[in-house]
């Protein structure tokens, strides 16, 4: 597909004037039917700066030294960046800042769906609400939008409905039905029918009793925080200064021509080297999702709260739960709230909640929002499926905006679509909508925006239809050959490289180390079983990334994705971008500490270790299961009636297995819960207790321990070994 900007050059090159309007069409690169589609663009739309991003430091001067910015952004998530975006590609000065980094909050936190909601066409036609049907008509043409401009970040997905009753076959069919034929020509693929059979072959893990049938519709999925990333580095490109990790701490007043007050910018401190700068702005934009509320206060402290949060939780599974490329809809849980199961990153991610809650920077995700999920996920899985808490990879918590429209007649309602609020000083803020349609709630603000502080744009109109983000441009299906071909990359690090940084992903293998192997030829990987390679953490460092949080989460999702591995992972990664960005021995341990506080905290750890502490190893285990566990334990203790390192090590000796010494102080870490560097009996039975009730999996501790039930006979263990001997 010949992109917008290859045009634009060649239209200008052959004489087009600055200002004129052009129409052409283009192919979608995301659908297998290619079909045309008309975009209209303007010749003197400023074009993305070549070569690499300026630095942050650059664009930190941008901020200090701009004498007054047409638009300031407060908030880097998915809208804010996308209002920075569409503001700068209008030609208007524009400014951004976030408090943590890019997509940090809830844009991170998403079903990872890109979707027209199908829910919401059910409702707009049982109800003949105009309203709905209109939310889901521009959720289908962003769907397709956001399709087309990042192809490397996104794709079609079939999702499957299956049906356990005959009456809901038809009814269900006309409902999706009634969703392809709404999206029109911008229409993904076809729904279609399935025979019970053909069901269970597509999805074996599905429950087949009573089950009749099953539909099959397309939307749209994506890596979301990358998505997120791409929308701020285009910004950033298009001249935009984006700073993340700059937190707002008051807003400024001043007086207009007409004598009265308006809000002309903001004071803020970058929370890396708690340094504050004043930024002036013509207008000021509140794009802060759930801390909406917390910015519109700082302009008028007596305001009432719009936003009304609740928490959406999702957990990552293992893949063998889901088929390679096909999720699944169950539309009717024990709540009434629809849950997902959809194959994400090479994992299953299912999810999500729905339960008010407060606002936090640090959502923590509950043990009993994991349980219902869970529950939920056995009710339409085979009974040969067990579905254990063990096989939670990661679990997080986002925070949906849900805001009451400020300028309805009736607040208590919640708006279904985004608001844009005006307040007396000039505050523009948009808060509620989607993550699909960001694009469009952006250009609405930013017209918004142009109208009440007397903007002067280059282009009145939106440029942001069509406009290809970060990576898109040169991006192909093929791509990943050539990296394979030029680099002697690994298939899987070549397409992963190729779907996370599009026509970028060359420049992060120009940064990957020599491995010594004979294949591959470079690549070194992070942590075993995902594809993410040290060099990625040098290119983070370009992309903005200033914490050890900032990689695993957002640069590489690894959190998001296993938190034990985002964990084994994290000594490279503090050592890597150190040495990017030159932080001391104090500042690496400091990031450490806060990265597994996070992981702790944030990506399901807590919930994990609090269910474990809660099981009792003599209520659940049978008697000949503890006598078989607790031979087991004292083979390896002896008479001291615990285990140590020494033991284990000396266990692994004589089996003749070959394990690291980090490897032997993991296996131990993950049993001993008092922390004591050593192993009692009760600590083991309780491990074999969470094992049985499926809390815990793969324990390999055990697996090693087990060995020894075959043994005939111990080997004497030499003094030197043992520790003792003077």
């Amino acid at each position: 597909m010949t992109s917008f900007w290859s045009l634009r050059r060649t239209l200008l090159a052959a004489g087009g004037a600055a200002g004129t309007v052009y129409a052409f069409s283009t192919y979608s690169r995301s659908k297998s039917n290619k079909k045309h589609r008309v975009h209209v663009v303007a010749a003197d739309t400023p074009a993305p700066v070549p070569g690499p991003l300026p630095m942050r430091a650059a664009n930190l001067q941008a901020l200090q030294e701009t004498a007054e910015f047409d638009v300031l952004v407060i908030g880097g998530g998915a809208t804010g960046c996308g209002v920075a975006l569409d503001a700068v590609t209008r030609g208007l000065k524009t400014a951004l800042v976030e408090r943590d980094d890019f997509s940090a909050g809830t844009s991170s936190r998403s079903t990872k769906l890109i979707h027209g909601g199908v829910r919401y066409l059910q409702k707009a036609i049982m109800g003949l609400d105009k309203e709905q049907y209109n939310l889901v008509k521009e959720a289908l043409h962003e769907r397709a939008n956001l399709l087309e401009i990042a192809p490397h970040l996104s794709g079609p997905l079939p999702i499957m409905l299956p049906v356990y009753r005959w009456w809901q076959l038809p009814y269900f069919w006309a409902g999706i039905k009634a969703y392809d034929l709404v999206a029109g020509s911008q229409c993904v693929k076809s729904s279609y029918l399935l025979t019970k059979s053909r069901a269970l072959e597509l999805f074996p893990m599905l429950k087949k009793d009573r089950l009749v049938g099953a539909i099959v519709y397309y939307d749209g999925q994506h890596n979301d925080a990358r998505m997120n990333l791409a929308i701020a580095l285009s910004a950033a490109r298009h001249g935009a200064a984006v700073a993340n990790h700059m937190e707002v701490k008051s807003l400024t007043k001043s007086t207009d021509d007409n004598g009265k007050e308006v809000i002309s910018g903001a004071i803020m401190k970058d929370t890396l080297t708690g340094e504050e700068i004043t930024v002036k702005a013509k207008c000021v934009i509140n794009a802060t999702g759930p801390f909406t509320d917390g910015v519109r206060q700082m302009d008028n402290a007596e305001i009432p709260n719009i936003c009304q949060p609740s928490a959406g939780v999702h957990i990552i599974l293992p893949d063998y739960y889901s088929p390679e490329s096909m999720g699944l809809l169950d539309p009717s849980t024990s709540d009434g709230r629809v849950i997902f199961f959809l194959p994400w990153a090479g994992l299953t991610i299912a999810g999500t909640t729905d339960s008010p809650c407060d606002v936090t920077h640090n959502p923590t995700p509950t043990e009993k929002e994991i349980q219902f999920i869970l529950n939920e996920i056995k009710n339409y899985l085979s009974p040969d499926v067990s579905v254990r808490r063990g096989d939670v990879l990661a679990a997080w918590s986002g925070i949906r905006p849900l805001v009451s429209d400020p300028n309805s007649k009736n607040t208590q309602s919640i708006s279904r679509n985004h608001v844009i609020e005006v307040s007396p000083t000039n505050l523009v803020t948009i808060a509620g909508g989607k993550w699909t349609t960001y694009r469009s709630m952006a250009s609405d603000t930013v017209d918004k925006a142009i109208e009440v502080c007397s903007l002067e744009p280059r282009h009145k109109e939106c440029q942001t239809d069509g406009l290809m983000l970060e990576g898109g441009d040169a991006y192909t299906p093929t791509m990943f050959i050539r990296l394979v071909q030029d680099f002697g990359l690994e298939n899987e690090v070549a397409q992963h490289l190729a779907h996370t940084y599009g026509d970028k992903a060359f420049e992060v293998a120009k940064l990957a180390q020599m491995t010594g192997k004979r294949w591959p030829v470079v690549g070194k990987r992070l942590v075993e079983d995902f594809p993410y390679l040290e060099a990625e953490v040098k290119y983070a460092a370009k992309e903005y990334a200033c914490t050890a949080i900032d990689v695993i989460a957002r640069r590489t999702r690894l959190a998001f994705q296993n938190v034990q591995a985002a964990e084994t992972a994290l000594p490279t990664i503090v050592k890597l971008l150190g040495q990017e960005l030159g932080w001391s021995k104090q500042r690496c341990k400091e990031e450490e500490e806060a990265a597994k506080e996070f992981l702790y905290m944030e990506m399901g750890g807590k919930a994990h270790l609090d269910v474990r502490a809660q099981i009792t190893p003599d209520t659940n285990l049978p008697v000949a299961d503890i006598e078989r566990y607790t031979k087991r334990f004292n083979n390896v203790a002896g008479s001291k009636g615990f285990i140590t390192h020494v033991d284990l090590e000396n266990i692994i000796q004589n089996l003749g297995i070959d394990v690291s010494d980090d490897q032997l102080h993991d296996m131990l870490e993950e049993v001993d819960t008092n922390r004591n560097g050593q192993v009692e009996l009760d600590e083991f039975l309780q491990l074999m207790n969470a094992a049985h009730l499926g809390y815990v999996t793969l324990s390999r501790l055990d697996r090693i321990m087990a060995l020894t039930d075959n043994m005939v006979e111990k080997k004497a263990i030499p003094t030197h070994r043992s520790g003792g001997g003077v």
